[in-house]
């Protein structure tokens, strides 16, 4: 029986076969890529490239799918081989930092980028290139009890005022909600091409469609 048997139940036989062929880059191992990786490795994607330079600390462990014994280790590392364990997937780990000039390289065998870095460097050169090179990029992000999964095309880099700052308030539950609306999104995307966009609030326990000013 294979271990996507529910969810092949719930999605028919081919649309699991284009989650598994559907090449995916993730921009980030923090609490939104990180996550994200796992849930769409779990659903059945088979082609996932995760993009992050960080080490786990201690503080990530209560949002972020890592143990104890993980802190100090690379992300990336770490994300490659729990789901290699768990499933038996090949996620490509990329230790490394994404700038302007390295985007084409990191960037270019993907047929969609999820964005979640948490620095408005790092996204502006992920909307550039996806904007240039016309891939389709979901930008996913967190502020407060606030989320949003927006599409490239209506994307707005934040302003770098507060980038890299790491004692924000954050909830587990606006993280895990976050996480399942953007799978959803994707691959929803990825079976019928339609790109929805949304805001999430945890106060009101509200989805809504995000709609640009």
């Amino acid at each position: 029986m294979s271990v996507f048997f529910h969810e092949q139940l719930h999605r028919t036989s081919s649309v699991m076969t284009k989650l598994r062929d559907f090449p995916v880059t993730i921009c980030g191992g923090g609490a939104l890529g990180a996550n994200i990786t796992e849930s769409l490795a779990r659903s059945g994607f088979g082609k996932l490239k995760v993009i992050d330079r960080d080490r786990i600390e201690e503080r990530n462990l209560s949002t972020q799918p890592y143990y104890r014994s993980d802190v100090g280790a690379y992300k990336a590392k770490i994300i490659t081989n729990s789901l290699y364990r768990a499933l038996g997937v090949n996620v490509d780990g990329q230790s490394k930092e994404l700038t302007p000039d390295n985007a084409g390289q990191l960037l270019k065998s993907s047929a969609l980028v999820i964005d979640t870095f948490d620095n408005s460097t790092s996204r502006q050169a992920v909307k550039d290139y996806c904007m240039t090179s016309d891939l389709p990029c979901l930008h996913v992000g967190l502020a407060s009890d606030y989320a949003e999964i927006i599409w490239n095309e209506i994307y707005r880099v934040p302003s770098p005022a507060n980038d890299d700052v790491c004692d924000y308030p954050l909830a587990r539950n606006l993280v895990t909600l976050t996480v399942s609306v953007a799978c959803e999104v994707i691959i929803n995307f990825i079976a019928t091409e339609q790109k929805d966009s949304f805001t999430v609030t945890l106060g009101d326990f509200a989805i809504k469609p995000f709609n640009l000013l």
